[in-house]
């Protein structure tokens, strides 16, 4: 498994039941924080809020969806 980087499409690979996160939401890495230890910020737009979720997450807290992350299978906007 890769460190996710910014702009990576991610799952959560576990819960994180203060946020009203589920295992397999998915979102898209904002920012990588480096102190006190690598952690990810990540979007989420979870089906029902009309808001988006922001939550700052450790990598074992997350999978990178490689299919979307890679950007070559893109097509051009």
């Amino acid at each position: 498994m890769r460190v996710p980087h910014v702009d990576d499409h991610v799952s959560l690979s576990h819960d994180v039941p203060e946020l009203s996160l589920h295992r397999g939401e998915q979102g898209v890495v904002l920012s990588r924080w480096f102190e006190p230890s690598a952690a990810y910020e990540v979007e989420f737009c979870v089906p029902g809020l009309s808001t988006k979720t922001r939550a700052v997450l450790l990598a074992e807290q997350l999978q990178v969806d490689d299919i979307v992350a890679d950007k070559g299978d893109l097509p051009d906007a």
